[in-house]
């Protein structure tokens, strides 16, 4: 029954299952990453983005106001210290608080916590409080409190602004971004130049030997990335390049060349022999051929490893900490000005999940465009 026209055979919806899968398992992370990007950091500590269109219940810390401003003596002499919490930032409606962290859900709204020696705290369902005590107990700080509440779902432009237009962060992350670029795109040109006409002679060429670095190009697909690194960085120095553009585009050409030989090479060994053959008939030379025949119809594979490759470069790390970023940050890339963006503690969720968000932009743009050339590369590329 599978053979019979117009249905489709069960390898089929075999495979749109598995492209839908692969499509979801790309797409979900990137929504993730696009919601939490405007979402405060408190939010996102205590709930998934997929819960950011509903309220969320968020446990903050307060403190009473300062004792020695705002205390009033009682007839009985009884000191008391009111507020309201609601204006210091709490949002939503109150289920729950506590005075110890121990123990944050000990009242409820309304309750009076009971502090010892005559001390009371009391916290009512609409954000104000009353804290009483003798005048030993009302000095210093203002007493701690910890406040379970229930609140709207709320999205702020505030962690684009201290990305994008705060002076102390955007003048970093401009210059990691064209330094970024500065890295990626002669990275992703060179390796295509040069493992193109490597693919030709390795297709199309006879020469002694050539099976032999077809057998040495695969074999490279499988060295270690941080096995090269420290004998190429002595490699560099030696040769006065050390630290700088060229050390790193160098590196990213080497680390990459085998895997584009591989694709260009196995894409160029199955193109129709009759085209090159006529071609040869007629006089052509073999640069000719290759740039005149081989290329138009090897677009499709030079724009996959090109996607491929400007991923790669521009959301490397290791390499540039490596043959690029020095002391003085004049050549900082966008992974580590978000590194330094995240400080020491690394708490800050939002800043990181704008960050990243920013960083994937240009990647995402250059993927769709090249998928458009990729499409028709393909189409100029079929012959009959």
């Amino acid at each position: 029954m599978d053979n019979i026209a117009g249905t489709k055979s069960t390898l089929t919806w075999a495979v749109h299952i598995s492209v839908l899968a692969l499509v979801l398992l790309w797409l979900f992370p990137t929504m993730g990453l696009f919601v939490s990007s405007f979402r405060t950091g408190d939010q996102i500590t205590q709930s998934g983005w997929w819960k950011a269109m509903f309220p969320a219940e968020l446990t903050e810390q307060f403190r009473a106001a300062d004792p020695d401003e705002n205390r009033i003596e009682t007839e009985a002499g009884v000191f008391v210290v009111e507020g309201d919490f609601r204006q210091e930032g709490l949002g939503g409606e109150i289920s729950t608080w506590g005075t110890s962290s121990r123990d944050l859900a000990a009242y409820a709204p309304g309750d009076t916590a009971d502090l010892g020696e005559g001390e009371t705290f009391t916290v009512n369902a609409d954000g104000t409080y009353v804290w009483q005590g003798n005048a030993d107990q009302i000095e210093g700080r203002g007493q701690r409190v910890f406040i379970t509440a229930l609140e709207p779902p709320e999205f702020t432009l505030a962690n684009y602004d201290q990305v994008l237009l705060d002076p102390r962060n955007s003048e970093g992350m401009a210059k990691a971004f064209f330094n970024t670029l500065t890295v990626v795109i002669p990275a992703t040109i060179i390796p295509i130049l040069v493992a193109a006409f490597a693919a030709y002679a390795l297709a199309w060429m006879d020469f002694p030997g050539r099976a032999l670095l077809i057998a040495a190009v695969v074999g490279l697909l499988v060295v270690p990335l941080q096995l090269a690194l420290i004998p190429l960085l002595k490699l560099h120095n030696e040769i006065g390049i050390g630290k700088g553009y060229l050390g790193v585009w160098l590196a990213h050409t080497g680390f990459g060349m085998p895997l584009a030989i591989y694709l260009l090479r196995n894409y160029m060994v199955g193109l129709p022999r009759d085209i090159i053959e006529n071609a040869k008939v007629d006089g052509a030379t073999d640069f000719q051929i290759f740039t005149k025949i081989i290329l138009p119809l090897s677009f499709p594979a030079l724009a996959s490893f090109a996607i491929f490759q400007f991923l790669w470069t521009w959301n490397d790390l290791l390499v540039a900490l490596v043959f690029l970023i020095d002391s003085s940050g004049e050549t900082t890339v966008m992974t580590k000005q978000i590194v330094e963006l995240l400080g020491t503690r690394g708490g800050d969720w939002e800043i990181l999940a704008t960050s990243a968000f920013v960083s994937i932009a240009v990647p995402l743009v250059v993927f769709f465009a090249m998928q458009r050339f990729l499409v028709r590369g393909l189409l100029a590329g079929s012959v009959k």
